[in-house]
């Protein structure tokens, strides 16, 4: 039975912290994803239980966000990585801080649910802001999904189609603003709602974050210069 060398034993290590590395980021991933579902089902049904739950686990999400910087920069310092193994350790810094955003963007539609509960609501009110969540929810969890995959053809598409939340966004803005100036007793609840409508647009935006950064872990190009080269050609044409 041969036995590994030294060298074999150190490669086999360090793709183990790659690996784990990766497993690290799909674990704060998937922890954001359930944050920012408690944290919206907890604005639309008015939930103080499931609020709290929301605003307690953002810690343990800023506490993954140490540990993966904590993990990256050790390799790099010890490993001295090059090519595309440095870029993966650098993008998986960067989504990191963009997950860890994504966290306090729950936190605060969970704070926002707090204010709300002693407010008699239509359920009309809330359609808008439901719409968006589930817009937006699909967004982060398909950008996730192209970086674990390192598929660019899908970052390409979540970045696409981030106008749509955009337009969702401002939909919502004049829709709420409707409804305040029908009757100025909206006008507390309904600023509640716009400043959750708001830090879903924000969570939309960190979603085409992390899309364009797996477009770069997988070309090895910024997205925004491919588009730009692109609209070049055309011009050309």
């Amino acid at each position: 039975m041969p036995h590994n060398t030294g060298t074999e034993h150190i490669v086999t290590s360090y793709n183990e912290e790659l690996l784990a590395l990766a497993q690290a980021i799909a674990e704060m991933g998937g922890q954001v994803e359930t944050a920012v579902e408690n944290g919206t089902r907890a604005l639309l049904k008015l939930d103080r239980e499931l609020a709290d739950v929301t605003i307690i686990a953002d810690q343990r999400i800023d506490d993954m966000q140490r540990k993966i910087d904590e993990m990256a920069v050790s390799m790099i310092a010890r490993r001295q990585p090059m090519a595309s193994d440095l870029r993966s350790i650098i993008t998986a810094i960067h989504v990191a801080s963009d997950l860890e955003r994504v966290g306090d963007m729950a936190k605060q539609l969970a704070r926002r649910s707090l204010k709300l509960e002693t407010i008699n609501l239509q359920a009309s009110f809330y359609s808008g802001v439901r719409n968006m969540t589930a817009l937006v929810l699909g967004q982060l969890k398909e950008a996730l999904d192209a970086y674990a995959n390192r598929d660019a053809e899908a970052a390409v598409d979540v970045c696409n189609r981030d106008d749509d939340v955009d337009a969702m966004h401002t939909s919502l803005f004049r829709e709420l603003l409707t409804y305040m100036m029908e009757d100025p007793r909206n006008i507390t609840s309904c600023t509640q709602l716009l400043f959750c409508a708001k830090s879903l647009e924000r969570v939309g935006d960190h979603a085409t974050n992390i899309a364009e950064r797996a477009y770069y872990l997988s070309t090895g190009k910024q997205l925004t210069s491919d588009v730009q080269e692109l609209q070049r050609q055309q011009i050309k044409a």
